[in-house]
């Protein structure tokens, strides 16, 4: 899509977003061809949004959950459901699972989302998570916590990680940085994606109908794959059943992918000797969940993306997919035309 300054383009953004890129947005485009809209203002107009295109940042999602949504995120989905002119939404997260943009999509709008801009950061997250994991650090804090002097010597040592094999399920941006920082530990990967095609860094790639060939080699379990009809409750009783005694789960994924209440179960029983879980399938995770106290789980808050730099890193992705958009080229991590990693 192309405009000119006689018929300028108007962005719906909230107004945090406004005030902090604005400047910025505008000297990227000839002067007159871009317009501006918060979602604040719009809101309280009863009337519809004239916004073409739109840009949901961090601040508008990042206090919500998938099941409880703050009043910035449901005043910015009224908006964008009361903008019949409006054709692109570009998102910060990199899935876009919400109802929203499947119901968007079905109305014939472009959704973008910023796939690639938190690999690294998802990346180092799953990377400290095997190493706390192996040499068990999250045991040795609740000695700590304990004031116990338990050494791990014995049969209570950590495995070398070198020559473990980590399954790696989803071959995105991050499944693919998870497996070249693995690599550099000397470990094994074998990558999980829709085809058998080989991905570098990974050992060897298969599709995900041949998971459960390759778990009975799986030390490490490690989700970093959308959530689909193909991997929704992926990781169930049967995955860690058909996995060594003693293996770990990292799930960066999305909570649906694991099955929640099997998870626990394999980590009760010592089928799995640790897990660390960013995601769950409800969020915030139930106070009375048990995986808040198992000493061998670490349990974040859906943080394993979040750094400092990562918001500049999205705005690059929305400035670059903005100069496509205006020129008619196709758009960078456009839903429609990405395949599952």
């Amino acid at each position: 899509m192309t405009d000119t300054p006689s018929s300028p383009l108007t962005l719906l953004l909230s107004a945090y977003a406004r005030r902090t890129w604005g400047e910025r947005i505008a000297a990227a485009v000839p002067p007159g061809s871009l317009a501006f809209v918060t979602a604040e203002a719009a809101i309280i107009v009863d009337a519809p949004c004239m916004a073409d295109i739109a840009f949901m940042t961090r601040e508008v999602t990042g206090r919500s959950s998938k099941n409880n949504l703050t009043l910035e995120l449901r005043d910015f989905q009224a908006v964008l459901r009361k903008s019949p002119r409006l054709r692109w939404l570009q998102i910060h997260p990199a899935g876009a699972d919400r109802p929203i943009y499947a119901e968007l999509r079905a109305r014939g709008m472009k959704v973008t989302t910023a796939s690639g801009a938190t690999a690294v950061t998802v990346a180092h997250s799953a990377l400290g998570a095997v190493i706390a994991l192996n040499r068990r650090f999250p045991l040795l804090a609740d000695a700590q916590r304990r004031h116990a002097w338990e050494p791990r010597l014995g049969e209570r040592s950590p495995r070398d990680l070198k020559g473990q094999c980590a399954v790696i399920v989803g071959l995105g941006p991050i499944g693919r940085t998870i497996a070249g920082l693995l690599k550099m530990l000397e470990m094994r990967t074998i990558g999980v994606r829709r085809g058998a095609a080989p991905v570098p860094p990974c050992d060897r790639t298969i599709a995900y109908g041949d998971l459960a060939a390759v778990l009975p080699q799986a030390d490490w379990l490690i989700l970093c794959c959308p959530a689909s009809p193909t991997t929704r409750g992926i990781a169930n009783a049967a995955t860690f059943a058909a996995m060594p005694a003693g293996a770990h789960l990292v799930n960066v994924a999305r909570g649906e992918v694991a099955v929640e209440r099997d998870v626990i179960a394999a980590l009760a029983s010592g089928r799995l000797a640790g897990a660390y879980l960013d995601v769950f399938e409800r969020e915030p995770l139930d106070a009375a969940s048990p995986l808040w106290d198992m000493p061998n789980v670490i349990v974040s808050p859906h943080t394993a993306s979040h750094s400092l730099g990562q918001n500049e890193a999205i705005f690059d992705i929305f400035l670059d997919n903005l100069a496509r958009w205006r020129g008619g080229q196709p758009l960078r991590n456009d839903v429609d035309d990405l395949s599952e990693g």
